[in-house]
């Protein structure tokens, strides 16, 4: 292999060359030709802006790891100094009417494709929707026909409603795999092996209200919470670790395309925060506390509850929320960050091991497996940080890690997105 930025660059290098060619024996715009070294800069372009409802988190070093006793003596976090680099941060949860974005998104490209594209199940991309080509749609009989390849099939609908079939709403997950790139053992292996392509379900499993509690009766939230609109600035739940990284995939995806249309430069990709990251945004710059707000107490001294959970033995209402509350409820920590301690515990794009504490880096660190669904269980552990409105106080505490497994899903978990943009981006 070539090396990856070698490919990308490729082109502008070709371009540069030509243009050498092309003012052979003039001088060049702003580059003396006294045949010295001076260097070419990239072509450029105005920088991105940064997305709404996000800030930035300052780099620094924190002692990641317990604030307080390990009541469980898992030994699974012990205390040590880490660095982390700066990194842009969703100040909330995804909430539903974001993730709804997504969905519909999908719905109106899988809609495009039917029409003009050959067909859902047609081997190729998920395609942008062409606005332009859309509004010259007539609704018609035939065009309602074909359009029925994304609905329900007809013994599957309730008083014979034409409704869409969530199940075949999925988005093609498309990305170049640096970390196996990078191995060196590929050196010499073609580009294309190292291109990841595959679909991912994006309608959230609603049924997690009533899965998730026995004998229990929750199924006014499995119908209301993602469809109606009152629910719609909550956090998102049901979604599983792989829909969640196929969303900051499509988020990345998105920006990007209109950011190539209007020829602005594209500085980073979204993605789920490692469990260090969000550990050191969750804190807020307070080093040795655990909560966001700081020690020791749950409530401040109005006697007013800081967040969303299980207080006492189950007053679940009391802190002002049964279930989950909006996504900016409560307030924010010292970096703006909304809810990093209960609402809805999150997903981080780190792998759970008991002992990773003992060996990963002080410098960014992480630890990551990318498991295939053949794996074994304990290879799809993912960290889930932050505690949720049905948990005690302990799993609020910043440094209490707990995990998941990424195909599952739960009515407790949400997630948000991080994204690192070049230090000339910060406004």
């Amino acid at each position: 292999m070539k090396g990856y930025l070698t490919t990308i660059t490729l082109a502008v290098f070709t371009l540069s060359m030509s243009s050498c060619f092309l003012n052979k024996g003039k001088k060049s715009k702003g580059l003396p030709d006294d045949g010295m070294l001076h260097g070419v800069a990239p072509t450029a372009r105005p920088s991105m802006t940064i997305p709404p409802n996000m800030v930035y988190i300052p780099p620094g070093t924190f002692h990641m790891g317990p604030s307080d006793e390990d009541i469980s003596f898992n030994y699974t976090n012990r205390n040590r100094s880490m660095s982390i680099p700066g990194f842009w941060m969703d100040a909330t949860e995804i909430t539903n009417d974001q993730y709804r974005q997504y969905v519909n998104w999908v719905r109106d490209s899988l809609t495009y494709k039917i029409l003009f594209g050959g067909g859902i199940n047609k081997e190729d991309d998920t395609s942008a929707v062409d606005w332009k080509k859309m509004k010259t749609v007539k609704y018609d009989k035939a065009t309602i026909e074909k359009l029925n390849e994304l609905n329900l099939a007809p013994d599957n609908r309730l008083f014979g409603r034409n409704e869409i079939d969530p199940g075949k709403l999925k988005y093609k997950v498309e990305y170049f795999n640096l970390a196996e790139a990078a191995k060196r053992e590929n050196a010499d292996r073609p580009r294309k092996d190292f291109i990841v392509k595959y679909d991912e379900k994006v309608y959230p499993d609603t049924l997690v209200w009533i899965r998730d509690f026995s004998y229990s009766y929750n199924e006014p939230m499995t119908k209301r919470y993602f469809a109606h609109p009152s629910y719609g600035k909550y956090p998102v739940v049901g979604v599983t670790w792989k829909q969640a990284v196929a969303f900051c995939h499509w988020r990345t995806h998105i920006q990007n395309a209109k950011f190539e249309q209007k020829k602005i430069a594209v500085d980073g990709d979204y993605r789920l925060p490692s469990e260090a990251e969000w550990e050191y945004a969750a804190r807020g710059g307070r080093t040795n506390s655990m909560y966001p707000w700081g020690n020791y107490y749950l409530r401040n001294k109005k006697g007013c509850l800081l967040a969303n959970f299980k207080p006492g033995r189950g007053n679940y209402p009391e802190d002002g929320g049964f279930y989950t509350v909006k996504a900016d409820a409560y307030w924010a920590n010292d970096y703006g960050l909304y809810n990093m301690s209960g609402n809805v515990a999150e997903w981080t794009g780190s792998y759970f091991y008991e002992g990773s504490y003992n060996f990963m880096s002080d410098l960014s660190p992480d630890v990551r497996i990318e498991a295939a669904d053949s794996d074994l269980p304990r290879m799809k552990r993912k960290v889930v940080r932050g505690g949720s409105w049905k948990d005690i106080a302990y799993y609020l505490q910043v440094s209490t890690r707990n995990y998941e497994y990424q195909d599952t899903a739960k009515s407790y978990i949400g997630f948000r997105c991080v994204i690192d943009l070049a230090p000339k981006s910060k406004r």
